[in-house]
This record gives C-alpha cells, sequence and structure tokens, in this order.
C-alpha cells in the first residue's frame, strides 16, 4: 500500500522573523489526533480492507470489465484514505520532528496502516498475472476501466521482478521495522544535532545557511562545525547507510534488479538509457559549466585558491539584505500572474489558508518540500525561511510543486502522482519564471551580473550537483555490494565525484568528506537525485520553447501539468517538439546555463 510522500527538495534556508510568516492548519485533513473522523477513518480502512480481500483475492481473472473497474475504484479509495491517514500523521511529525508524541502518533497509524493493508497486496501480483491478450479485451469493452491503463502499465512492468504471493506479504508486513525505522532514526538524529559556532548553538538549518553568509569566516567557522559534528556521528551515519544499502541489494537480488538503479528508473517510468543520456551529458559539460564558473567565482572573491566554504559565498558586490515574507509572496506570485493568472490564483489558497508552514522552529524537519497528501485534500509545502533572496527561489520552487499537484489532483488519486522525473516540471518552471522577471526589473550591470550568478549557481547545484550525488550513490551501492563499507570508505566515494564535478580551482579541508551525511535523498529515496537533473533539463528545454514564442504554450503547459502521472514523458514533450531520448535535448537545455556563464564572462570584458 503507498501513501504519498513528501517530495523532499534540496537542504536549503530556513528561519523565523521576517514578518509573519504562516504555518500549517492541518484541519483539512483532520480535526485532531485524537477526532472521531481520524478513529472513522481508521475502522474503515480496517473492514474496507479486509472486504476487498474476501471479495476480490483469486478472483481477478474471472472479473468483467465493469466488475474489475468496481475493484479498482475501491482500491483507489483505500489509497485515498490511507494516504489522508499518513499525511496528516507525517505532516504533524515534521513540525516537531522531536516530540516523541508525535513520532510515536505516525509509527502508531503506519503500523496500523500496514497490518490493514497486508491482505491487498494479492491485488498488484494478481493482477499481474492476468493475460496480456485478456486485459487488452476488457480495456477496449470498457472506456472508464481504459483511462487507468497508464497504472497498469506500470504495475505489469514490475512482472519479472515479483516475489511469491507469500514473500510480497511478509515483506509488506515487516517494512516498518527496515527501512521506515532507518529513515526515522537519521530524521530524528539529524533533528537533534546541534553545531556550535563561534560559541553559539544552532541547528542543521541554521548553520549550513551561514554557508552563505557574506563573512568568510563565519562561513569557515560553520564548515568546520558541521564536520565536528557529522564526524561525531559519523557511525551512525555509515551504520544507516550501510544497512539501507544491504537492505535494497538483498531485495534486487531476490527482485532480479539487473541494477541497484532499475527500481528507480522503474517507478520513474524512465528508460536507462535516458536517465544515462542525462548524465552523460551532465559530466562531459562539467568542464564548460562548473569548473568555468568556479574559476570565475574565485576572480570575483580575490581568491586563488577556492575552499569548499566560499562555494555557495555571496558576490561581493551583492547586497545583504533580508527580504520579508510579504515581498517574497509577491515577488513569486507577480511572476506566476505574468505567466498566466490562472498560475497566480491556484496559488493563492497556499498562502491564505495555512497550506504553508515557513518558520524555523525547534525540531522542525529541515529542507523543504511540497507534500500533495491526496487527490480530495490539497498539498501543504513546507520551507524554513530565513529571508535569504534564495529562499524566495525556494518559495517559487515548492510552490510550483503545490500547484503541479493541485491540477494533477483531477487524475484521482491513482494517476495523479508524477514520476519524479517530471514532479521537478513546475517547480523548476516557477523558479525561471521568478528569476526572468527579476531579470527584467535589473536596474544595473550589476544588479544583472548578481542575479545571473545566483541563477547558474542555483542550475550548477540542480545539475552538475545533483549528478555528482547520483554518481556517489551508484558507486556507494556498488561499493556495499561487496562488503561493510567504513567511514572512511564512504568519505572517499565522497571526494571523488566532489574534485571531479566542482573543478582544479577547490581545496578540500579534511572534514568535507563527511558532509554525504547530511543529504537525507540517500537515505529516502535512493537515486532520487537526478530527478532534479532532468527536471532542470527539460524545463530549460521547455522555457526555450516558450521563449520562442510559441502561441499555444500556456494552454499545452496547463494540459501537460494537469496530466499527472498519466502520460509518458515522451507523450507529455512530444506537443513540444522535444524527446528526451535525445542525447542533444540535453544539451540544449545544459546550453541555457552555458550562455549565461558567457555572459558573466563577457561582463568582465
Amino acid at each position: 500500500m503507498a501513501h504519498p510522500t513528501p517530495l523532499f527538495d534540496a537542504y536549503t534556508s530556513g528561519g523565523k522573523g521576517f514578518g509573519n510568516l504562516p504555518e500549517w492548519d492541518l484541519t483539512d485533513l483532520y480535526p485532531s489526533p485524537d477526532s472521531a473522523e481520524f478513529k472513522r477513518d481508521m475502522a474503515w480502512l480496517e473492514t474496507a480492507c479486509a472486504e476487498f480481500a474476501d471479495d476480490f483475492e483469486g478472483k481477478l481473472a474471472s472479473l468483467s470489465a465493469a466488475e474489475l473497474l468496481a475493484a479498482v475504484q475501491r482500491y483507489e479509495k483505500i489509497e485515498t484514505i490511507a494516504g489522508r491517514v499518513m499525511s496528516f500523521a507525517g505532516l504533524r511529525y515534521y513540525q516537531i520532528t522531536t516530540d516523541s508524541e508525535r513520532a510515536k502518533f505516525m509509527a502508531d497509524a503506519q503500523d496500523k496502516i500496514t497490518a490493514y493493508t497486508t491482505p491487498l497486496v494479492f491485488y498488484g501480483l494478481e493482477f499481474n498475472r492476468l493475460d496480456d491478450a485478456h486485459l487488452a479485451d476488457l480495456l477496449a469493452m470498457n472506456a472508464d476501466l481504459a483511462r487507468y491503463k497508464p497504472v497498469f502499465d506500470r504495475m505489469r512492468a514490475l512482472r519479472p521482478h515479483q516475489l511469491s504471493d507469500e514473500l510480497e506479504k511478509f515483506l509488506h508486513d515487516q517494512s516498518t521495522v527496515g527501512a521506515a525505522a532507518w529513515n526515522r532514526l537519521f530524521d530524528e538524529t539529524m533533528a537533534g544535532l546541534e553545531f556550535d559556532v563561534d560559541g553559539e548553538p544552532l541547528n542543521l538549518e541554521a548553520t549550513l545557511n551561514l554557508l552563505t553568509d557574506q563573512d568568510r569566516a563565519k562561513r569557515e567557522a560553520a564548515t568546520h562545525a558541521l564536520a565536528a559534528v557529522f564526524e561525531a556521528n559519523i557511525k551512525t551515519f555509515a551504520r544507516v547507510h550501510n544497512t539501507l544499502a544491504k537492505e535494497k541489494e538483498i531485495e534486487d537480488r531476490w527482485r532480479k534488479m539487473p541494477t541497484p538503479q532499475t527500481g528507480r528508473h522503474l517507478s520513474n517510468h524512465v528508460e536507462a538509457e535516458v536517465v544515462e543520456a542525462l548524465r552523460n551529458a551532465v559530466v562531459a559539460a562539467y568542464p564548460r559549466l562548473s569548473h568555468r564558473y568556479y574559476a570565475l567565482k574565485a576572480t570575483w572573491l580575490g581568491l586563488d585558491r577556492m575552499q569548499t566554504w566560499d562555494r555557495n559565498a555571496p558576490l561581493p558586490m551583492e547586497i545583504t539584505r533580508t527580504v520579508s515574507w510579504d515581498e517574497a509572496e509577491k515577488t513569486v506570485m507577480d511572476a506566476y500572474a505574468d505567466f498566466a493568472p490562472e498560475m497566480a490564483e491556484i496559488a493563492k489558497p497556499f498562502f491564505t489558508k495555512g497550506w504553508i508552514d515557513a518558520g524555523v522552529k525547534p525540531g522542525k524537519a529541515p529542507g523543504a518540500f511540497a507534500h500533495p497528501t491526496v487527490t480530495t485534500v490539497h498539498p501543504y509545502v513546507m520551507l524554513n525561511y530565513l529571508g535569504k533572496p534564495r529562499d524566495v527561489m525556494t518559495l517559487a520552487h515548492e510552490l510550483g510543486h503545490g500547484v503541479h499537484q493541485v491540477l494533477a489532483a483531477g487524475q484521482g488519486e491513482l494517476l495523479s502522482s508524477t514520476p519524479l522525473t517530471l514532479a521537478e516540471t513546475a517547480s523548476v518552471f516557477g523558479e525561471m519564471l521568478t528569476f526572468q522577471k527579476l531579470l527584467e526589473g535589473a536596474k544595473t550591470k550589476q544588479e544583472r551580473k548578481v542575479l545571473l550568478a545566483g541563477k547558474v549557481e542555483d542550475m550548477i547545484n540542480t545539475v552538475v550537483r545533483q549528478i555528482a550525488f547520483y554518481d556517489f550513490e551508484c558507486k556507494l551501492h556498488a561499493a556495499r555490494s561487496s562488503g561493510e563499507l567504513t567511514p572512511d570508505d564512504i568519505n572517499a566515494l565522497w571526494m571523488s565525484v566532489q574534485a571531479e564535478s566542482l573543478g582544479e580551482v577547490f581545496d578540500y579541508t579534511p572534514g568535507y568528506a563527511t558532509f554525504w551525511a547530511y543529504i537525507p535523498h540517500f537515505v529516502h529515496s535512493p537515486f532520487y537525485v537526478y530527478a532534479y537533473a532532468f527536471g532542470d533539463g527539460l524545463v530549460n528545454a521547455l522555457y526555450a520553447v516558450y521563449a520562442e514564442g510559441d502561441p499555444d504554450f500556456k494552454e499545452k503547459y496547463f494540459d501537460m501539468l494537469r496530466a499527472g502521472g498519466s502520460k509518458h514523458h515522451s507523450e507529455l514533450l512530444a506537443p513540444f517538439g522535444l524527446d528526451a531520448s535525445d542525447p542533444k535535448f540535453w544539451d540544449k537545455g545544459l546550453s541555457m546555463i552555458e550562455g549565461m556563464i558567457d555572459e558573466l564572462e563577457a561582463m568582465e570584458d
């Protein structure tokens, strides 16, 4: 039984004191943890799952098209209610991950949902045993059933990797004490860490935020504080990674997955060759992108050699200022409205109805995400807002996810969920709209330079850094298959991709080798990270079509978002004349970043 999970984005800034920051109102999900509505849905789930199994187990092959449709719709309702329960429990937990009551509530809810849904494991297994010709006949007879074909195609893609019914039920039953438990250990450990920066105890978000401070001494102090705490806890983080990688290797071996990445590609509904083309295009572009940009940045900073704490340093000519929440909201909403008033209208309730939780609070989960919850409610966005200009871009990004999720909800629970490769489309496009709006308003050459440099850095972090992360994961899982990895082993793998991706201008303080430890994607969603680069490249290509003046672009773009997970990436891109399987597609996206670096270099003349 799947339920929507937060769409985690890279660890970004967070904070408080920047105006009236909004908080979540979770009552649209349930009035309270002990509410009658919550208890009603839990009781309904237990009964509905048992009745579903009684009515359909062992019988799918004999159902008519109308009867199979009824089964699918009943399953969809169970997914919806289970997703609603776990969304409520999860979002409460992310607000204060150090609160033992909230942690217990979420764990108990997950245990019950897992127990209730164990009888449903037969459904996917039995469905995948249906004869291809028989299923095709049923789909031809019933248009409402045929609408679910993309769901069926994704299910049946897993047929070669399906285990026995008994083993699948066992894996489902014990999932709460497997990866989910290690995920929770990671989250709670990370949320509880304190970093001593010049005598001031800070949480992870506030410490990471100092890496973008104008004061180089503060950036260095923050780096050393991060390294010291990561090193003190490195055995725990190494244990988490070793265990999760080994668990994945065992399950992949039983399922006959050819590579550790195969499961992610299947869930993303993307071909391995397409991901490989993306990865190769980005790695080949390292010298033209990150190496070239950071060498340029070193000259701006007056440095012969860059340290890792200089990577995200603001430019010397950049005016340090705090962006109020009201200004951030207006900037993003104006950019959305300029593109399409409909987009701004969809985004408005996030600000007015408690759909955003923006402030930094003790124990709150770090980073930023948009959680779709379920199609019968609405998404929730989490930020850790610290008033940095880049926090405005994070807001634009997460709000893009939210708009996408609202539009896709019309597909229903089973068809709305977008593969990760396409999930970044609206978020990165929202960022691009906001950036272009700011660029249009630049009054001086210096202001334009700062904006361009900031965008280039964001794109390098999204494309180059995430592909380096992907390579790190590939190396980690490959190495773990040969035996236990020591912290030093993992550190060495991390440094091998950092040096390759960032370039020769950097020196690396020894403590930087542990910085793999805080990246949540490696723990929560193995091989997730290439979706960022996929999304950025896709959006750059899309934006080029928009900039070229396609008169039907907005209509096609909204159709793309409304499609959710109902279409393959090839079908979604075809109306724009784009094809992600063509290696030149990725070069087109990367050339946009290269063009911005060209302009920055020209400004030096």
